[in-house]
């Protein structure tokens, strides 16, 4: 399991955060999603044997954030 941590500058409100963690649900091999708003982040822990660190900043951005 590999862990990331990213920047997220334009996450605003808790519905930003709740849609950045609904993609756990969505994204196979991604075990846990923590975004926090307060902080601007988001960290991710995912099986990189399974989903790439590309892959998953594909799906934030699809959403319309842009993580750093």
């Amino acid at each position: 399991m590999t862990q990331k941590t990213y920047f997220v500058p334009d996450m605003h409100c808790s519905n930003c955060a709740m849609r950045l963690e609904a993609l756990e649900d969505t994204l196979q091999g991604v075990k846990n999603i923590k975004a926090s708003y307060h902080r601007q982040h988001m960290e991710v822990e995912f099986d990189e044997t399974i989903i790439t660190e590309a892959e998953i900043l594909s799906a934030v951005q699809t959403l319309g954030y842009h993580p750093e």
